[in-house]
């Protein structure tokens, strides 16, 4: 089982050209799933599993208290995977055809009011080399909407200011181009001019963009302890992820009447399905209102 395991993972990632995240996610599903029919279905090769077998495990999942989405995921990759058992003629036939992934409801991602957005932004104002890379940072992630992992993935060649762009490579190495407004571009202008330089090690040739204390490119997690020290020094107390400045980058553009289309474009979003979740925001944001403000509310 686990020789299939790695030939699949191989197939995900050299012919499907997922993105890191998503591998872990498959591999961490599938791992959890083989352990399951070998340990409590007592399933000794893939051929003899049957649709009770999945059934049985997806009960398991709930039972665990893992929540629907989860489930769903998990359904979506022991699907992928018996597919691809069948087309490698490794197996006769897929148990999980008949699989359906559960139903769940998205969640409304949770967001910075403006006023917030504009104290994590003021808090990080400062002279020094870390100070102008931290501003820099929240700048270009709060003006282009771009993934923490896209953010820290940037070289210095992705960057044009004389014309006001921003090159992101996303998920499958998709390229967007995304501009970048005042602020973010002058922020990120002093950031190269004055704190780069100081950052960047005698005889490092490193191309990366947000470099950390050892010159070389700043980790996720590195990104993770700025933000919460920033958060707590603007004395935000809502929930604050690396995400969340993404989350506030889409609603708030589409608060303000900016096209669907254009806002998924510039999210990297395969779907406008996953774009449009932004949009019960404002519909949130408006019974908010009206129930706070109208006499007969």
């Amino acid at each position: 089982m686990n020789e299939d395991l790695k030939n699949f993972m191989q197939f995900l990632l050299v012919e499907k050209r997922m993105a890191k995240n998503t591998l872990l996610s498959y591999e961490r599903d599938l791992n959890n799933y083989l352990h399951y029919l070998k340990n409590v279905e007592a399933v000794e090769t893939l051929n003899h599993v049957q649709r009770v077998h999945i059934v049985h495990f997806l009960n398991f999942l709930k039972e665990q208290g893992k929540s629907p989405k989860t489930v769903a995921r998990h359904v979506a990759s022991i699907r992928a995977y018996h597919q691809f058992l069948l087309r490698n003629h490794t197996v006769s036939e897929d148990p999980s055809v008949l699989i359906e992934i559960p139903k769940s409801q998205r969640s409304i991602p949770k967001v910075l009011s403006l006023e917030e957005v504009e104290k994590l932004l003021e808090i990080s104002n400062g002279q020094g080399h870390f100070a102008l890379r931290d501003k820099a940072m929240l700048e270009i992630l709060y003006a282009t909407g771009i993934r923490v992992s896209e953010l820290i993935q940037m070289d210095v060649e992705h960057v044009n200011l004389t014309m006001g762009f921003v090159t992101i490579i996303g998920n499958s190495n998709k390229e967007r181009i995304i501009p970048v407004g005042g602020p973010a571009a002058e922020a990120l202008k002093r950031y190269l001019d004055n704190g780069r330089p100081n950052l960047l090690m005698k005889n490092n040739a490193v191309g990366a963009l947000f470099l950390n204390h050892h010159g070389k490119r700043l980790s996720r997690q590195g990104f993770w302890k700025i933000l919460k020290k920033l958060a707590n020094e603007a004395g935000i107390v809502n929930e604050l992820t690396p995400h969340t400045l993404r989350h506030s980058f889409a609603a708030h553009l589409l608060q303000n009447g900016a096209d669907l289309k254009a806002v998924q474009e510039m999210l990297g979003h395969a779907d406008i399905s996953s774009t449009q979740i932004y949009t019960q925001l404002s519909k949130t944001r408006i019974k908010d209102v009206y129930s706070k403000f109208h006499p007969r509310a």
